[in-house]
């Protein structure tokens, strides 16, 4: 199947739920709403894209920077479209937009029990850092609705 990457825009984000939703090792939250992707996208233009196949979205890279480091959030790609090629592309395509940003490091967070994810990250040169742990704080409480 040949997909087309292009720059992911706030009209994919059903589609791109719908996608993660499905995927494994995906972890949602609140941070994943409507309003919060779109703040997301907006920040970080140009980094994050969606990759589509017969009119389809088939696959996600998340990408933003902080001025310092830049993250890579919820790479998926469809189950049926996998073992070929598509996520190293999209994952690519993030990293040149955070080169061009002047961003020298990227980060991805994979859940510990992901091994399919941890060697596909990996198998193009990512290295795993067992030194560091992450610790998170929810800064505000989440929310029941959360209207843009």
């Amino acid at each position: 199947m040949e997909a087309k990457l292009r720059e992911f825009t706030t009209a994919d984000y059903e589609d791109a739920l719908a996608l993660w939703q499905r995927c494994e090792g995906i972890g949602l939250s609140d941070a994943d709403g409507p309003c919060a992707i779109r703040a997301f996208l907006e920040r970080n233009p140009g980094l994050s894209f969606v990759a589509v196949a017969a009119g389809k979205l088939v696959g996600t890279s998340l990408c933003g920077h902080d001025g310092r480091r830049g993250y890579l959030y919820h790479l998926a790609v469809d189950p049926q479209c996998r073992r070929e090629g598509l996520g190293k592309q999209l994952a690519l395509a993030s990293l040149a937009g955070l080169k061009t940003a002047g961003i020298q490091k990227c980060h991805i967070m994979v859940y510990h029990t992901n091994e399919s994810g941890k060697a596909f990250w990996q198998s193009f040169g990512w290295k795993l850092r067992t030194e560091i742990e992450l610790l998170s704080f929810d800064v505000e409480p989440q929310k029941v609705a959360n209207p843009c």
